[in-house]
């Protein structure tokens, strides 16, 4: 869901204790710090006190802007560690009790559908490759050693095999053409001169005159690979060379893993399609938001809906949605109008994370609902949710599509970031060289920072100094381009 204000019981990711905190402060700002430089009265996340805990210290009281106690601040249950959630998310389709992979069951598609998807099945060379002796330039294939006497018609690519060539005796050919029998080399054009009197002569400056290397510039049959050879194993994502190589191998169709198909349901009775804000009504900001993400996470979304602020009617969505992932915005925490957790309760849906120690994002949650099914619950607040995206959606889809994790990096931060007593946070960074930017505006309701942003920064607890090497997660489009990873 979109900003709103605060309802009762809502998680206080949402309130202005968590809007203080967000703030990011340039590299002087006095009291950021390491896990290693903790301020007094802070205590390292493995010696909070069980049970229910707050942002304070005291178990009791939250935090203000730098640490300040904050009486009467509203407590909320424990999170999973970011970490262990997202671990959670990447293996629950393993333990469903479908593919031993967890991923989907494979399909076989034409070959420009398989794009973007990943190999269910090896790729077995269908024929050799090449499948003939090929000529690798334009030229002349000879035979024997030179001067050659030329015949007249020319062997092309695509025709079928010419006689074969005697000593003493050269054809001009192209790129890719079938190679005589009987050739011993070919000539490139480049190397080659014909007199007067129409004869053929090597003219290669580091060739004694008239010699040619037997098997020069011809490409022999099965070089890249012989019919059976493994080309590329299960699990390889099909990217435009797969494709080619798969076409040039003998496929038609590839076996894939599909894409799982995803809805999205965006909750409240407080969303504008268009316009601007009125009579405490507020543009949808997920709902343009979340389709193409989670097309650049290589789901296939099916349904993009709002559902009204009514137990009922979440309920009937549910039950009617088939899709493999269900992602609802808001109505997580436990407020008079938040539906998911009872919702749930009533479908008799597994809970797999229910919160995750992290800002902003901390009352997202991922339930099975079938051993077909998973519900991602994301925040309400637009940046809130997408911590919910990268932390649980993310790896799930990733598991369900059989696609290859990222590879984890660091880049130290050109500015402190201020950090939370006890969760992780995720900050909006640009990337400015061998540095990462920490961007502003990273409050859990806000867009501008992530707008502007090529990764977000994993901080720790307690927060970070400049010069910190901060774990990045690169955000789709940063790396692919918005063509390649949202088509």
């Amino acid at each position: 869901m979109t900003p709103r204000s605060p309802r009762a019981g809502e998680d206080a990711d949402d309130l202005d204790v968590e809007e203080a905190l967000a703030l990011v402060n340039d590299a002087h700002t006095p009291g950021a710090h390491t896990p290693g430089d903790r301020p007094s009265g802070d205590r390292p996340s493995g010696d909070r006190p069980s049970g229910d805990r707050t942002h304070g210290d005291d178990g009791t009281h939250g935090n203000g802007p730098h640490g300040i106690p904050v009486p009467g601040a509203p407590a909320h249950r424990d999170g999973a560690d970011w970490t262990d959630a997202r671990a959670t998310a990447a293996r629950a389709p393993r333990r469903s009790g479908g593919h031993r992979g967890g991923h989907l069951p494979p399909v076989s598609v034409p070959m420009p559908s398989a794009l973007g998807l990943t190999l269910a099945a090896p790729l077995i060379a269908l024929t050799d490759l090449p499948s003939f002796d090929t000529s690798a330039m334009d030229g002349w294939a000879v035979s024997g050693p030179g001067p050659w006497d030329v015949r007249e018609e020319g062997v092309l690519a695509g025709h079928t095999a010419h006689a074969p060539l005697t000593d003493g005796e050269a054809v001009r050919i192209a790129t890719g053409a079938r190679i005589p029998p009987d050739t011993t080399a070919v000539l490139r054009s480049e190397h080659g001169r014909t007199d007067d009197n129409g004869r053929l002569h090597a003219t290669a400056a580091t060739r004694a005159p008239h010699t040619v290397s037997h098997g020069q510039d011809i490409r022999p049959r099965g070089q890249e690979c012989r019919n059976g050879d493994q080309l590329l194993p299960v699990g390889t994502l099909v990217t435009p060379p797969v494709l080619g190589m798969a076409a040039a191998a003998g496929y038609d169709t590839l076996t894939v893993v599909p894409r799982p198909r995803a809805a999205v349901f965006v909750l409240g009775d407080e969303l504008l399609g268009e316009g601007l804000p009125h009579d405490g009504l507020i543009r949808d900001a997920l709902g343009p938001l979340l389709p193409p993400w989670l097309r650049a996470l290589g789901a296939d979304v099916v349904d993009v809906r709002r559902v009204g602020d009514d137990e009922g009617a979440l309920h009937l969505a549910l039950t009617a949605c088939d899709a493999d992932v269900v992602v609802t915005t808001g109505g997580t925490a436990a407020g008079p109008v938040d539906h998911v957790h009872p919702t749930l309760r009533r479908l008799g849906a597994e809970l797999l994370v229910d919160g995750v120690a992290v800002r902003p994002g901390h009352p997202m949650l991922l339930a099975r609902i079938s051993e077909k099914q998973y519900l991602v619950g994301l925040p309400g607040n637009p940046l809130a949710a997408v911590s919910g995206l990268v932390t649980l959606a993310e790896p799930l889809l990733r598991t369900l599509a059989a696609r290859p994790a990222p590879e984890g990096y660091t880049l130290p931060l050109r500015d402190a970031v201020q950090g939370h007593p006890y969760d992780t946070r995720l900050v909006p960074v640009a990337l400015r060289g061998d540095r990462a930017l920490p961007l502003l505006y990273n409050g859990p309701a806000m867009l501008r920072g992530i707008a502007a942003a090529d990764a977000l920064a994993v901080v720790p607890p307690g927060g970070a100094k400049p010069g910190y090497e901060a774990e990045l997660l690169d955000l789709p489009w940063a790396s692919g381009g918005i063509g390649v990873c949202f088509t």
